[in-house]
């Protein structure tokens, strides 16, 4: 069996709790799920995640060589206010 060059185990979860008019949302990318949440909340979790994503690649990394913190760094930064 061979293993697929390049892509790590890491991914991004986000989980939204505040769905209160029962349509299940759910967003998968290669290297994300995001479930749940309101409208507002899971568009703010898909925003977020993509931007996080871009500025990785910007920055020549991805989940599996970047550090915990400077990836935090990140999503704050990508986070919409």
């Amino acid at each position: 069996m061979s293993k697929k060059k390049g892509r790590g185990k890491g991914g991004i979860l986000g989980v939204g709790l505040d769905n209160t008019d029962g349509h299940k949302r759910i967003t998968r990318g290669e290297r994300f799920v995001l479930v749940g949440g309101s409208e507002e909340t899971h568009g703010r979790m898909t925003e977020t995640t993509l931007k996080t994503f871009e500025e990785l690649k910007r920055r020549d990394k991805d989940l599996d060589t970047v550090d915990r913190r400077e990836l935090a760094e990140i999503i704050h930064k990508s986070t919409p206010r």
